[in-house]
């Protein structure tokens, strides 16, 4: 861990040639249309500059984070992110959210790609190898890494000093497969959920349905179940109680930047990467992109040029929030996105903006040319990570790219049998919270479950729940965990009295160590899998993937599938 004190974003000494000008009259917007926008303070201004420069086009300062500049506010000026643009001592504006009410019924949406798969969803030989955990049997992905008890574990199971940040939806603290590693003490939530959009559209539902009566959760908390599939991952403790992780002995935080129903905005992911960089975190991993553009384009001739504008802040406010935790000391780790696509090739986008800051605002198609960046995982400095399959394939749904891709990992792949039939046995196995099974009807009143995709262990008196998801998102903390254990074995002391390793060297050594891959002959392949209609029966789908590069660094596997065991082997 370390902890460096640095210089805002944000320097002093330049307030009059920043001052914030008059050329633009901010217009004040409909009384009821008060919204939210992150604004990014211009380099070298002063926080005066920048404060005054809000006053002067009607914005309210909701929260601020001075070490990278960036500001939530709340303004009912219309065109607010023009007259932003106006003033000398801004660098643009992204929407955050309208503020509502929402109508009832809200439900989590995936980030992932557990669709509606047709298949056997048959049950897994929950055989127990010797000396593993009693779910180890579940665990392929595990092996494929050589992260059992006689490869990485033996060696080098992780140590309490080094501490994994979780940028997600939540993590459940109190689960028995996390509880023995979860930092209470450090964990933060950076959000609050939205009850609806700007159409209306219910999002994460009123406040008064939700568990705890708020929009504001504890940080021990995840009403959504992605986070702590992830944590699991990285971190369940060696305990004799369902799984282990990659870093068994390791500390997980729950930085939550995400909501209930998946969304991850701007400001929450500026101030968890901030956070971690103050606080002596080691690792983050993230398994999301930023909202509501999965591409953000400074130049798309289909966008505005309002959306332009806000593309470019979310690109440039999140890259000083990776700037500056990696130069605090955090080696950043990113899934690599689910869309099946090349990302260093023109595509086409039908989802963005996925979130509506304004009424009438949809999703439309877009043409994004390589030049436009998913963030996080298109930053600078960022470990991009693809999925792979039980037999080593590339995942039919994890995007790629010669170029992009820096590693593999196994996130799951439930069709990567020959039939193209879906199997929860190939999918990741990993923690989820009972409260989030028995709301949805998974468990019996016994509290065993009634799907394949759910299981449960217990140990004196005490029982956990497991459950089975595909995506990249399984696949970076994978890698986060095998970047916390390089901390582990070689990191040095820090004057906190925990470990330290820059992040360049953590990146080397998890490339470094990962088993090259070559790419599959022939190199282009097509991909087949099934859905269930809705008179049940099964459809065909299918996508043809190409993969470029050679057997040292290709865009289906990077530098090749990380190897826990080869990474803490002298």
């Amino acid at each position: 861990m370390r902890r460096v004190l640095l210089a805002t974003a944000c320097a002093v000494a330049t307030a009059a040639s920043l001052a914030a000008p008059v050329t633009a009259q901010a217009q004040p917007a409909q009384a009821d249309k008060a919204t939210e926008y992150v604004v990014l303070y211009k380099d070298g201004a002063s926080l005066g500059a920048a404060r005054a420069a809000l006053k002067a086009v009607g914005a309210t300062i909701v929260r601020e984070n001075t070490d990278v500049g960036v500001a939530t506010v709340r303004t009912r000026t219309r065109d607010f992110g023009a007259a932003v643009a106006a003033q000398a001592a801004l660098d643009g504006a992204a929407s955050q959210q309208i503020i509502g009410k929402a109508p009832k019924n809200a439900h989590a949406r995936s980030r992932d790609t557990d669709e509606k798969l047709a298949g056997t969803q048959g049950r897994f030989d929950f055989g127990r190898p010797k000396g593993e955990e009693p779910l180890a049997g579940l665990q392929w992905d595990m092996k494929q890494i050589g992260a059992t008890a006689k490869g990485s574990h033996r060696t080098e199971p992780g140590d309490r000093r080094v501490i994994v940040g979780v940028i997600d939806t939540g993590v459940d603290g109190d689960h028995p497969d996390i509880k023995p590693n979860f930092n209470r003490a450090l964990s933060r939530n950076f959000t609050v959920d939205v009850p609806t959009d700007a159409n209306g559209n219910e999002v994460d539902g009123p406040c008064e349905d939700e568990p705890d009566g708020s929009c504001n959760d504890p940080a021990d908390v995840d009403e959504n179940e992605h986070g702590t599939h992830v944590a699991s991952t990285i971190a369940s403790p060696r305990n004799g109680l369902g799984i282990a992780g990659v870093a068994p002995n390791v500390q997980i935080v729950n930085l939550r930047a995400g909501q209930d129903s998946g969304y991850f905005f701007l400001q929450p992911t500026v101030d968890a990467l901030t956070f971690a960089g103050k606080n002596g975190i080691d690792v983050v991993n993230m398994s999301y992109y930023i909202d509501p553009w999965a591409w953000n384009c400074t130049n798309n001739a289909a966008d505005s040029p309002a959306d332009r504008r806000e593309q470019a802040t979310v690109i440039k406010a999140a890259q000083r929030a990776l700037d500056f935790a990696y130069r605090n000391g955090v080696t950043l780790v990113s899934a690599a996105g689910n869309q099946r696509v090349d990302y260093t090739k023109p595509l086409t986008d039908t989802g963005s903006p996925n979130f509506a800051s304004e009424p009438g605002e949809e999703p439309r198609e877009r043409t994004i040319h390589p030049s436009c960046q998913s963030m996080p995982s298109e930053g600078n400095h960022v470990i991009p990570v693809s999925s792979t399959g039980i037999s080593e394939r590339k995942a039919y749904y994890s995007s790629y790219g010669n170029g992009y891709v820096k590693v593999a990992a196994p996130g799951g792949d439930k069709v990567d049998n020959p039939d193209g039939k879906a199997d929860d046995r190939l999918g990741i196995w990993a923690a989820y919270p009972e409260s989030i099974a028995r709301e949805r009807g998974e468990l019996n009143a016994d509290g065993t479950p009634n799907t394949p995709r759910v299981v449960r262990d217990c140990k004196g008196g005490t029982c956990a729940y497991y459950q089975s998801i595909q995506g990249t998102s399984m696949a970076a903390p994978h890698a986060a965990g095998v970047a916390a254990l390089i901390v582990s074995k070689y990191g040095k002391k820090d004057r906190r009295g925990g470990l330290t390793m820059s992040p360049a060297a953590v990146e080397r050594r998890l490339l470094g160590t990962a088993t090259p891959k070559a790419c599959p002959s022939p190199r282009t392949q097509e991909y087949v899998w099934y859905t269930r209609a809705a008179d049940g029966s099964w459809v065909r789908n299918s996508s043809t993937q190409t993969c470029e590069g050679t057997k040292g660094r290709n865009g289906f596997y990077g530098a090749g599938i990380i190897s826990a065991l080869n990474a803490v082997r002298r």
